[in-house]
């Protein structure tokens, strides 16, 4: 008799053969010159319940141009795995072909040309399209959402994430989780979540005085679909007082809490559950270890990372599925359960080509009401950028590079650091620069522009701390984003290193002088998590030095060594 572990590696290869993972159909169709609505979102319904998944969609309503990591270093049993596989190694794992569609979406080579030949991806009227078109074949699909949703835009921000609430609240997602969402404090967190129409879980979210879990927040939600009793628990991002500004939320306590996730699982499993769905806001190699730990979960949706994957990965009996971000992918997952076990799977992650799919005009409108007050001033042009503008990778962006010249130059300062967030879309060659595209990677409740001193020594400790957070082998140690962007010094960094020694040759730019530990320096920087910190809005920042250049030229930086990848 086949096992389940089998069966299940058997459905994910059958998936491959047949397309049914999404890549193998995408090169197909562009030799064949025929991308259409309907041969995207082609899928043959399969088992007995349809899971969808949206994530990380950072409040980016109207369509963009998202470029993907071209650096992505997995350390520790992550090395050369997937999600850090990237450009030809990524391409050639799931035998992309160059040049065609899931080149562009997946990949980030030759990202300009392929992003002038096919257009802006993502747009939350085209999201709804899909989805109500999965809906069509399965009209009781469970939508959920991995959170990052009320955060990223000018607007998002504006209206405390009212706009973003609006928009989902149509599109009907069963449940979400969070992690952005908190840095609106944690009062409006409250209003909002109070009012929503759908499930808001978090199992690891606990009240920080008494310990135990946060009234507000279900760690699990029922659903009958398909016949089936299916338990989506919820899984917020853990380490939010340490990546975002604790004194936002101090009523809240986060964590993994693994022993809390097991309790859970065995208690829908004992109240019937025959499907097991995380829906997590971890990051992918910290869902990869926890489905290692904890038994029982049939399907994580994973978020956070922003990774997008055409296959699941399988991890034990557990299926992983990441599904990209800035609502550029939507994830289709039908699952085949009979007597109370997953026994086969169909997955497909579609690509959101916004000049290929049809907006939805219900959601359209609301967008545009949405938009309304703030159109004149989102649209207006600062600058223009002759190169490419993006964010992503482990240690450089162009987006961060033109962050840290504004601070570099406006904040007069001899260093500058900006975070490695994640979030932003990016600027192809020619684009003008518009006010919303400079808050679309700065928007954030704490995003003074601070200026202070700092040793080099602290400077190194600094760099150190965050490099651990990132590089560190143990994905449960592996707190951070991207690594923080500096401007006006280069580095070397040894990646397999322990703490405190992988920082090395710290040299300013301006001058070629190593930087001295005793000595100090005037650092600019930005999203300090310290209550109080002064300084003006980044985005300000940004905009007078846009405006100065008139024209943008941001070249790659090789001011950083990266030793050991």
């Amino acid at each position: 008799m086949i096992s389940r572990r089998d069966f299940l590696q058997v459905s994910m290869a059958a998936s491959a053969l047949l397309g049914a993972g999404g890549f193998g159909t995408w090169s197909r169709l562009a030799a064949q010159q025929t991308l259409t609505q309907d041969r995207l979102l082609e899928f043959d319904t399969f088992g007995n319940v349809s899971l969808i998944h949206v994530t990380d969609i950072h409040a980016q309503m109207k369509p963009i141009w998202f470029r993907e990591p071209s650096v992505n270093i997995g350390v520790g049993p992550n090395r050369g795995e997937v999600p850090h596989l990237t450009g030809a190694d990524f391409r050639r794992l799931y035998g992309i072909a160059d040049g065609s569609p899931s080149h562009y979406a997946l990949s980030s080579g030759d990202f300009s040309a392929l992003a002038a030949a096919y257009g802006r991806v993502g747009g939350l009227d085209r999201v709804a399209t899909v989805v109500k078109a999965i809906r069509a074949a399965r009209p009781d699909a469970l939508l959920l959402d991995g959170g990052d949703t009320w955060h990223g835009s000018l607007t998002c921000q504006r209206t405390q994430g009212q706009d973003m609430v609006n928009v989902m609240n149509l599109l009907a997602p069963d449940a979400m989780t969070f992690h952005w969402e908190f840095t609106l404090g944690s009062a409006r967190v409250q209003e909002i979540v109070e009012g929503l129409p759908f499930a808001a879980l978090g199992q690891n979210i606990f009240d920080a005085e008494w310990d135990e879990p946060a009234e507000l927040f279900r760690p699990y939600e029922f659903y009958e679909r398909g016949g089936v009793k299916i338990a989506v628990i919820g899984q917020a991002f853990p380490y939010m007082p340490i990546a975002n500004p604790g004194w936002m939320f101090p009523e809240y306590s986060f964590g993994i809490r693994d022993e809390h996730m097991q309790e859970m699982v065995d208690e829908v499993r004992g109240q019937g559950a025959e499907l097991v769905v995380c829906l997590s806001h971890n990051g992918f190699d910290v869902d990869k270890k926890m489905a290692g730990i904890v038994s029982g979960i049939d399907v994580i949706l994973s978020g956070h990372t922003h990774d997008a994957l055409p296959e699941p990965v399988l991890v034990g009996e557990t299926i992983i599925v990441a599904s990209g971000s800035n609502g550029k992918f939507v994830s289709r997952v039908d699952l085949d359960v009979r007597d109370g076990r997953m026994m086969g799977f169909r997955h497909k992650l579609i690509p959101v080509f916004s000049d290929v799919i049809a907006p939805d005009p219900e959601m359209s409108a609301l967008i545009d009401e949405q938009r309304a007050p703030f159109v004149a001033e989102l649209g207006e042009v600062i600058g223009q950028t002759d190169s490419l503008l993006y964010r992503r990778g482990n240690f450089n962006g162009t987006w961060d590079d033109l962050i840290c010249d504004a601070l570099l130059t406006e904040r007069e300062a001899d260093i500058a650091l900006s975070p490695g967030v994640r979030w932003g879309p990016s600027l192809i060659p020619g684009a003008d620069i518009t006010r919303e595209d400079i808050h679309n990677v700065t928007s954030m409740n704490y995003g003074k522009a601070y200026r202070t001193e700092m040793t080099g020594e602290f400077i190194k400790v600094i760099l150190e701390d965050v490099a651990d957070n990132i590089f560190n082998p143990d994905p449960y140690y592996q707190q951070g984003g991207d690594m923080v962007r500096v401007g006006g010094m280069g580095y070397r960094i040894d990646i397999t290193k322990p703490q405190g020694a992988r920082i090395s040759e710290m040299t300013l730019l301006a001058t070629g002088e190593a930087v001295d530990p005793a000595a100090s320096y005037v650092v600019a920087g930005w999203a300090s998590v310290n209550e109080g910190t002064e300084g003006p809005e980044i985005w300000d920042v940004v905009e007078s030095h846009v405006r100065k250049l008139g024209t943008v030229t941001a070249t790659e930086r090789d001011t950083v060594q990266v030793v050991g990848a």
